[in-house]
């Protein structure tokens, strides 16, 4: 007994071949529509109309094709149920067998510059998700292909399990169909707020819908999470940024901490080396020779850059990598790491060497997170500040070499955990404070930090991601030896502030951006 399949695709690719053996092999009568049909037909490959089936032709333009019961009664009858099967047969209804469906390209139509609304509409698909999503309710009886690229699997169980598909994968393709229908649907939606957004009550509110949607597929399932008491997983592209070449597996912590030092050096246009911890700096530096800006790097903080992550924005070298190899590490990330850097870092069969396949900026990711009982989502702090956007609020102007200093510490403390201090030369830390309760305190431990590193602070520049609250933040800094300092004012004792760097001789400059980062 011929066995029914519905078949109306917009992606042909690899049709042809598939049906071929539908037929000739198991003996399916093809159902079909439009330009299917007629692609299968100019292959030799007998196709009946939909329209045979229903009785009724197609109109509005194939609109209205396949919205038909014999079309959705063949789909949905329960074949182990008698009165379904009694009733179908009343009805002159066929049992279909295998649905292959994919949808009009309305995610790519949209993404065409200029498209017009009409050619939008005409390409949101009706027909293809009514069968799809019939199917799939019924995959106990039916089987159900969304994705060119289950042709082979789905033959290759026809011939392992008596031409039919197995029930584990006839579930299988049903989840992947509702995950299809849900992602179109979802596109639909996301379209139709953003052509709302120019009208006063509907729509985005500044670029932030009135229904956050997110779906990620899962790309990889990780030992454990923060502590090895929590479950975890990966989910998304992370693997198209970041590619891994040797070393164990990236825990929980490692991608966190790649993206963080990824978002670091993005800061930079020279040669820069970045030494991150728990997601914060402890020494950064740019020179002429990657090699050069290591040595300053690692200068700042000898100590906590073990165990630590390493992120560099050119390519590592074999002489890098050996000054490199004498401390332990976790993770070295690079565009590229050279054959003899290759050589040398695969005697350390646990270090992680990681290619930033994209380059090292993400100018449109949106920081999200969970909070009790939902999401926060924001922009992504990317704001930069220029010398020449920034206001000198002290009698005396910061010479060109402080200039230099407040300008890098400023790239760095953006990158520093609230509440946040660096103490910067130029093109390089000195000292860094991060994550304390007190704005004093993160100035303490950086200045402890740079006598631990044997550094004087004599000359530096001191950058906080927020404003001083009270004299006494600048006036320690200043007892450490800084002579300039950059924060973003704003404080009801600003002048109270600006009075004590007049007081101290030091250049302080506002520049009206805070860089909180909790």
């Amino acid at each position: 007994m011929k066995k029914n399949a519905l078949i109306s695709v917009s992606d042909k690719t690899g049709l042809s071949p598939f049906v071929r053996e539908l037929v000739e092999k198991f003996d399916y009568r093809i159902y079909s529509t439009g330009g299917t049909a007629r692609l299968l037909r100019e292959e030799g490959i007998e196709v009946t109309d939909v329209s045979e089936m229903t009785g009724f032709p197609e109109i509005m333009e194939g609109r209205v094709k396949t919205l038909h019961p014999k079309v959705h009664g063949g789909l949905l009858c329960r074949r182990d149920k008698q009165d379904h099967l009694d009733q179908a047969e009343k009805q002159g209804i066929d049992m279909i067998d295998l649905v292959v469906v994919n949808l009009y390209p309305f995610e790519e139509t949209v993404a065409k510059p200029g498209v017009s609304e009409e050619d939008a509409i005409e390409n949101i698909d009706i027909g293809g998700p009514s069968m799809l999503r019939s199917a799939a309710k019924n995959f106990a009886s039916v089987t159900v292909v969304c994705e060119a690229g289950d042709y082979d699997e789905v033959l290759q169980s026809f011939r392992e399990n008596d031409e039919k598909a197995s029930l584990a994968l006839r579930r299988r393709l049903a989840r992947k169909v509702y995950r299809r229908t849900s992602e179109y649907d979802r596109a639909i939606t996301e379209y139709l707020e953003k052509t709302e957004s120019d009208e006063p009550d509907l729509g985005s509110i500044s670029g932030f819908p009135e229904i956050f949607r997110t779906e990620a597929p899962l790309e990889q399932k990780l030992r454990y999470g923060e502590n090895p008491h929590q479950q975890a997983a990966l989910y998304g592209s992370f693997s198209e940024a970041f590619r891994q070449l040797q070393g164990k597996a990236l825990s929980f912590n490692n991608i966190i901490d790649i993206s963080a030092a990824a978002f670091l050096i993005g800061e930079f246009e020279k040669p820069t080396v970045g030494i991150l911890k728990h997601t914060n700096p402890c020494g950064v530096a740019s020179e002429l020779d990657l090699c050069d800006a290591w040595e300053k790097a690692f200068a700042t903080d000898r100590q906590a850059p073990f165990g630590g992550i390493i992120v560099c924005n050119q390519s590592v070298t074999g002489e890098l990598a050996e000054r490199i190899a004498k401390i332990f590490c976790e993770v070295i990330i690079a565009p590229d790491f050279s054959k003899e850097a290759l050589d040398i870092f695969s005697k350390k069969k646990n270090l992680r060497l990681i290619v930033a396949q994209s380059g090292l900026r993400s100018s449109s990711l949106q920081d999200i997170r969970s909070v009790a009982g939902g999401l926060l989502v924001q922009d992504r702090d990317q704001k930069r500040v220029q010398p020449g956007a920034c206001k000198v609020v002290t009698d005396r102007h910061p010479t060109e070499e402080e200039w230099a200093a407040m300008m890098f510490g400023w790239k760095v403390v953006k990158h520093v955990k609230s509440n946040a201090i660096v103490y910067a030369g130029a093109e390089h830390t000195i000292g860094i404070g991060a994550g304390q309760m007190s704005r004093v305190d993160s100035s303490r431990i950086a200045v402890w930090k740079a006598g631990e590193a044997g550094l004087s602070l004599k000359g530096s520049a001191i950058a906080s991601d927020a404003f001083f609250p009270f004299a006494d933040g600048l006036a320690a800094a200043a007892d450490a030896g800084a002579t300039a300092a950059i924060q973003p004012g704003g404080s009801v004792r600003d002048e109270e502030v600006i009075a004590e760097a007049n007081k101290r001789g030091m250049a302080m400059v506002f520049t009206g951006v805070r860089h909180f980062r909790h």
